[in-house]
């Protein structure tokens, strides 16, 4: 075995240096995205955090009935709400929330084009599972490591390191809903003259709503299960109790932390869930 394990390939060396060389030659790319996505955090936090709870919670609820058109979901969220002030982790819930959100703004954003092209072009879709998978099956720890050489500490790295391992899922999904349109939309689409653009926004992107939906709801589940990985690279929310927690062996802080984050996530679950029709 002496021949096999004598000469070790470099993969870490080679690693180190593609992310020496990235943040030497592109610093200036990486400083132009931080300050974009901590602009984007810093809005959505103010828009949460400078309202009365109550106001958010009618939002919240409100937005529930708008979607779900029934009184038990907002009814839920409302009482999910009130359980989260209770036991003091309305400002962490505004932050975890935060962090969420800005990785739905990203993920969506780049993903559902991505998932479009990749739909109408077989050949990229396949060159693109190898990197899809990477990305879902190498350890989020891994993630933490380059976010923090090229964007320091805080919330950036920590929606960086969660916009990496979320991005696959509506990238996957949104591919799935438009290649699964029925061939007689299209081609009826098609002898009725409609163009390309026409034939995705009014038959395409129609009948991929439900997988675009169902996108968007794994997107904010895995966004939301980042937070405390997220925690230990300087990013506030949910996490941060339960990184002390653990750091202290805190049982009373950690099933505490814990339980908001199961609440935060039963509630954004019902909230988005798509009804099947």
């Amino acid at each position: 075995m002496d021949w096999l394990t004598g000469t070790k390939i470099p993969v870490g060396a080679w690693a180190k240096s593609v992310f020496d060389a990235m943040n030497r030659n592109l610093g200036f790319v990486f400083d132009i995205i931080s300050d974009a996505m901590e602009a984007m955090i810093d809005g959505i936090l103010w828009t949460l955090e400078t309202p009365h709870p109550f106001i958010v919670i009618a939002v919240f609820a409100g937005l529930t009935w708008v979607m779900q058109r029934n009184w038990k979901t907002p009814l839920l969220i409302v009482l999910g709400f009130f359980f989260i002030l209770n036991q003091g982790y309305w400002r962490e819930t505004m932050q975890s929330l935060t962090l969420v959100l800005s990785a739905c703004v990203v993920c969506m954003g780049v993903g559902v084009p991505i998932g479009i092209a990749a739909a109408h072009r077989p050949k990229l879709y396949r060159a693109m599972v190898p990197v899809l998978d990477l990305m879902q099956t190498l350890p989020t720890f891994v993630y933490l490591i380059p976010a923090i050489v090229f964007f320091g500490i805080g919330m950036v790295p920590g929606l960086i390191a969660t916009v990496i391992f979320v991005l696959p899922a509506p990238i996957r999904l949104t591919y799935l809903g438009v290649a699964s349109t029925p061939t007689a939309l299209l081609e009826a689409a098609q002898a009725f003259g409609a163009t390309k653009r026409q034939i995705l926004f009014k038959v395409e992107l129609p009948s991929a709503t439900p997988q675009i939906m169902a996108g968007l709801n794994q997107t904010i589940m895995l966004s939301l299960s980042m937070v405390v990985i997220a925690a230990l690279v300087g990013a506030s929310g949910l996490g941060v109790p339960v990184v002390r927690a653990l750091n202290t062996v805190n049982t009373s802080l950690g099933f505490e932390s814990g339980f908001v984050i199961v609440v935060v996530a039963i509630m954004l679950d019902r909230m988005l869930r798509v009804k099947q029709k």
